[in-house]
């Protein structure tokens, strides 16, 4: 069963906001196969810790605004802000300092599942190259 739709726009609305904070390597996955308690995981990455910061806020305000003031049921990570994970039980999103992305390679643990359009600006000219 793939992910919730619900689930998929809001992962979409974390990933604007994330690109809107300049950051990168934006990338999300449907884990409903190998993992039942959630639908979706959203992974990007920031160059230092005040951005990792930033992109966090960024995205929970926009989740909060747009879905009903929705707020994650944890954050862990806000203290040494190399990798801040934010849990809202469908979907679950990792803002990565980028040395913790490259030593952590999230992205190997969901290489088998089904990546999520995020319908950001660059993905689509990316593919239109």
């Amino acid at each position: 069963m793939p992910a919730l739709q619900s689930s998929i726009e809001a992962v979409r609305v974390a990933a604007a906001a994330a690109d809107r904070m300049k950051a990168t390597d934006i990338v999300a996955f449907d884990v409903t196969e190998p993992i039942a308690i959630t639908d979706a995981m959203l992974i990007v990455s920031a160059s230092n810790e005040r951005q990792v910061l930033a992109v966090a806020e960024e995205i929970e305000k926009d989740l909060y605004l747009a879905y009903n003031k929705i707020q994650p049921r944890s954050r862990e990570g806000l203290d040494e802000a190399m990798w801040i994970l934010l849990d809202y039980g469908d979907f679950v999103i990792h803002i990565m300092h980028e040395d913790s992305r490259s030593f952590y390679s999230l992205e190997r643990l969901w290489k088998d599942c089904p990546q999520i359009d995020l319908q950001l600006p660059d993905q689509a000219q990316a593919s239109q190259e």
